[in-house]
């Protein structure tokens, strides 16, 4: 009776594979908020000492700067999650190994494959949570901050739209100011076609409008053709040539796009097709839209990497030198990303392979140091 009592061999296996998922899955979750919060707080000190310092001589006050910091830190927690992974996982296998719990779990015949399954399956979660709901929020804040900063620290404001009506540009005029509509523009000329430009006089007073076949943009000023002119108590006029001054250029008019990361990831689909029907180009979207479908995969790819380093570290007996070459490789993949990024935007590469290239990179140079070790 006692034996029929006692489960099977295959069920207590079972239950032990479901406990020690769990315990790996929470030393891996309290590792990585810990290293979370702990470089949340180092960049919020040195987001607060950078501020302080850029608006030291603006008209700018502590609660401004105290809004700024934690408008920005959204968006940074999103750049520093790679490490935040990397640094979890190194310390987490780390522990194990050094407490001699991996030890006991390989002797009861669990490879590090399966090890592994429950960390992979957090940091999935984390990288989809971090595309899915973290972004969105981080890129409204981030468009918060952008437009406090350009208040504050450079005094302008943006000048460029993008909708699908064609773009809007907004320029000072001597005693007002002027907006101007296009239904699309050439990039490589700065063409504008089919242009209305709306003036203005002080107190936004309605002064006159103009209609034109397009408006090429030269040093100083817009050069219409085809120009009706228009406005109240006016005789409509046409002009073949027409010059509107103007104290835009062609770099002030394309940094007043909205950057790439103040962008919602659900939204970027949409604003890449609005940019390339207005004629612009898409490039620097595109690939930050690549980047964060990556994320997971870039996360999942870390966790092999780290574990290959960790997991091997007290079998040499050189702790400190494997750890802090598993921390150098993950600067050294950030860096040469950075670079394929770099080149993506440059047209050297295609989009996609620059966005997804670091992640599968990582991924196969993991998958191939923990085959080894696991043979080994």
């Amino acid at each position: 009776m006692t034996f029929l009592a006692s489960p099977p061999p295959s069920i207590r296996r079972l239950r032990l594979s479901a406990t020690l998922t769990g315990y790996i899955a929470r030393q891996f979750t309290v590792w990585y908020l810990s290293f979370l919060f702990g470089l949340l707080g180092v960049i919020l000190l040195a987001t607060t000492v950078d501020l302080l310092d850029r608006l030291a001589s603006k008209d700018a006050s502590l609660t401004v700067i105290l809004e700024m910091v934690l408008l920005k830190l959204p968006f940074l927690s999103q750049e520093v999650m790679p490490f935040t992974v990397l640094f979890a996982v190194l310390a987490c296998f780390w522990r194990l190994t050094r407490s001699q719990e991996f030890v006991v779990t390989r002797a009861a015949g669990i490879s590090i494959w399966q090890a592994l399954v429950p960390v992979l399956g957090v940091s999935l979660l984390v990288g989809a949570m971090t595309v899915a709901v973290l972004n969105p929020v981080a890129s409204v804040l981030l468009s918060r901050f952008e437009t406090l900063e350009a208040k504050y620290i450079h005094n302008q404001a943006s000048t460029l739209s993008v909708s699908r009506q064609g773009l809007w540009l907004r320029q000072a005029d001597e005693g007002g100011q002027s907006v101007i509509h296009a239904s699309r523009i050439t990039h490589e000329t700065m063409t504008l076609h089919n242009v209305i430009i709306f003036r203005f006089a002080e107190a936004d007073r309605f002064i006159g409008r103009i209609d034109a076949e397009r408006a090429v943009l030269r040093p100083g000023h817009w050069q219409l053709s085809k120009a009706w002119k228009s406005g109240p108590g006016i005789r409509e006029q046409f002009v073949e040539t027409l010059k509107i001054p103007t104290e835009l250029s062609r770099e002030k008019i394309l940094d007043s796009f909205a950057p790439p990361e103040t962008i919602s990831f659900w939204d970027l689909p949409e604003f890449i097709e609005l940019l390339e029907n207005a004629g612009f180009s898409a490039t620097h979207h595109k690939l930050q839209f690549h980047r964060l479908l990556a994320t997971p995969l870039l996360l999942a790819a870390l966790v092999l990497l780290a574990a290959s380093f960790s997991l091997r570290s007290q079998r040499r007996g050189r702790v400190g030198l494997v750890i802090m070459g598993g921390v150098l490789t993950g600067f050294l993949l950030y860096f040469v990303s950075n670079i394929v990024f770099a080149l993506g935007l440059s047209g050297g590469i295609p989009v996609i392979l620059a966005a997804w290239t670091p992640a599968s990179v990582t991924l196969m140079l993991g998958v191939a140091v923990l085959l080894h070790l696991e043979d080994g």
